[in-house]
C-alpha cells in the first residue's frame, strides 16, 4: 500500500453545494474502497486548505487514478503528497552514506 496526504480546496461548485459534502465524502470513501484502498482519515481544516484526506491505495497507479477521479467530480482541487510511514523513513535514512 502507498499512503498519500491530499490537501483539498473546494471549487466554486463544491462550496456552492457544501451542504451535500458529507454525502460526497461517503462517495469518496466508497471510491477508494472500490479501487482497493481506504480513506484512513478525513479533516475539515481552516486556513490555506479546506479539507485533508489521508489515503492508502494499493500502488502509485491506483493513487493517481483516485486523484484524477476525485478531481473530475468537480467539487475539489487537490495537492497530493506521497507519504512515507515511519518504517520506510527509517530505512531510507539508514541507507544514506
Amino acid at each position: 500500500m502507498v499512503t498519500a496526504v491530499m490537501l483539498l480546496n473546494w471549487t466554486d461548485h463544491g462550496i456552492k453545494n457544501v451542504k451535500e459534502s458529507p454525502k460526497r465524502l461517503d462517495g469518496v470513501k466508497k471510491l477508494a474502497k472500490d479501487m482497493g484502498g481506504e480513506v484512513k482519515s478525513f479533516y475539515m481544516t481552516l486556513g490555506v486548505y479546506d479539507l485533508v484526506l489521508i489515503v492508502d491505495m494499493p500502488n502509485n497507479d491506483k493513487l493517481a487514478s483516485f486523484g484524477l477521479k476525485l478531481g473530475s467530480l468537480g467539487n475539489v482541487r487537490s495537492t497530493t503528497l506521497k507519504a512515507f510511514p515511519e518504517d520506510d523513513y527509517r530505512r531510507i535514512i539508514s541507507g544514506l552514506s
